[in-house]
């Protein structure tokens, strides 16, 4: 954060399905505690959770944007420095309509790990859900390929087979926060 100047900042961790994004932005949200970064930490799924979705809004992406517009403002009058996202950007459009909802620019660190990784960690988030595994399993690739398209990143940290806060410093270290 010290970049930044103590402006309006914001970060977005971002990945398939089951990479950790939500874990690793908790944890960066740890480290901004420890450093005394005013910030405030937002799952973009939970702003997203809406059913049934509108026709041709498969994400409720209209809902997510206002409902983040909102909730950036909240935090930011509340006096937050700075805001930890985890979501997915599908497309690089969807880049200028994130940084309109929250009035300044994003940092976006992809977070990725091996696929192998990646189903274990789903088959132990979906262990009493086989119908949410499957959809999981299959979206994991999908999401992937979708993300190497857009190619909407400012760094990459790999989560193969490391700790939690290891890989929320390298998240920081990587955009120079």
């Amino acid at each position: 954060m010290t970049e930044r100047g103590g402006r309006w900042a914001s970060l977005l961790i971002t990945g398939t399905v089951g990479v950790g994004k939500t874990t690793v932005a908790e944890a960066v949200g740890d480290l901004l505690a420890v450093r005394n970064v005013p910030h405030a930490m937002v799952d973009l799924d939970q702003l997203s959770r809406y059913w049934p979705p509108p026709d041709g809004d498969r994400f409720n992406y209209a809902t997510l944007l206002r409902n983040l517009e909102s909730v950036a403002a909240n935090y930011r009058a509340a006096g937050a420095l700075c805001l930890v996202l985890a979501g997915v950007i599908e497309q690089r459009s969807e880049l200028q309509d994130y940084e309109r909802a929250l009035g300044c620019p994003i940092s976006i660190v992809r977070l990725r790990a091996d696929p192998l990784v990646l189903a274990d960690r789903l088959r132990d988030r979906h262990r009493n859900d086989a119908d949410g595994l499957a959809w999981h399993l299959a979206r994991a690739p999908e999401l992937t390929a979708v993300l190497d398209l857009a190619d909407v990143m400012d760094a990459e940290v790999d989560t193969t087979g490391r700790l939690i806060p290891e890989v929320a410093a390298d998240v920081l270290a990587s955009v120079g926060w």
